[in-house]
């Protein structure tokens, strides 16, 4: 049965099917470690190995999309269950039935995506909506849609804001033609347009990662969480050139929308 150690890791021995399509399954000693996002395993307990011996092999959590009972594909197998990592299926074999149902629950519920509540958020949305009347920009905005994309341009070159400044609008507006790709964040007095979590597959490690996104009237960032001032990125919106609903179904992601190469999944 998985217990749960001293350092709060769900441990246990089961059966795995090391090399795929093998039939062949091996005793191994699996860890679930939720804080590093893996799960791993060994040859025995390393408390019962020597010190410095290295794992069997190992699986990032956020490349499981699914673990059910694998009992009707491998009849042979008791106690079988599979894991859905990528393109390919992990089988394993528990102890008994009861062994079985512990590991799929514990496992399902560690890879599942959680998100903060909206209560949690909402005063950070709220301090960015928020505007003090005096000392701001006053300015007329035009909205277009391009591509499914808003954007808003200003109409008028100079403003004249409640506190009686003229303000220049030839020297606030910034030319999108010297944008750079990664900018290291985005202008301070640029309005939010919408604000949210989505979950981001990464581009080099093809991973899933949630991400708090900003989208504002030049560029869309985002960041590791809501309470984080750096962007992670900010990609200026005249790189973008589509933005469409995915038409194949990533891993167990079925929404998602995808440009610049980059897939998402709003939450």
């Amino acid at each position: 049965m998985p217990y749960v150690d001293r350092q709060n890791r769900i441990c246990g021995f089961l059966d795995i099917e090391e090399n795929e399509n093998s039939g062949k399954f091996l005793r191994r000693y699996f860890i679930l470690d939720t804080r590093e996002d893996s799960f791993v395993w060994y040859m025995d307990n390393p408390q019962n190995l020597p010190s410095g011996s290295s794992r069997v092999g190992a699986i990032k959590l956020t490349y499981i999309s699914k673990v059910s009972d694998a009992t009707k594909l491998r009849p042979k197998a008791e106690f079988c269950f599979v894991m859905n990592a990528g393109m390919r299926k992990y089988f394993l074999q528990a102890n008994d039935q009861q062994d079985l149902v512990e590991w799929v629950n514990v496992l399902n519920k560690a890879i599942k995506i959680t998100v903060p509540k909206q209560s949690d958020s909402q005063p950070h949305s709220d301090n960015l909506s928020r505007q003090s009347e005096c000392g701001k920009k006053q300015v007329s905005y035009r909205t277009d849609i391009v591509g499914g994309v808003p954007i808003i341009t200003p109409t008028q070159k100079e403003e004249v804001n409640e506190c009686g400044e003229s303000i220049d609008r030839n020297n606030l507006k910034r030319s999108q033609s010297h944008l750079p790709y990664f900018t290291p964040k985005p202008p301070p007095d640029s309005a939010v347009i919408k604000a949210g979590y989505c979950v981001k597959q990464g581009a080099v490690m093809k991973n899933w990662k949630r991400r708090y996104f900003q989208l504002d009237e030049n560029t869309i960032g985002y960041f590791k969480s809501e309470l984080e001032k750096e962007p992670l990125r900010v990609i200026p919106l005249k790189e973008v050139h589509k933005v469409q609903e995915c038409k194949q179904r990533l891993i167990a992601l079925k929404r998602c929308t995808v440009g610049l190469k980059q897939s998402l999944v709003p939450l």
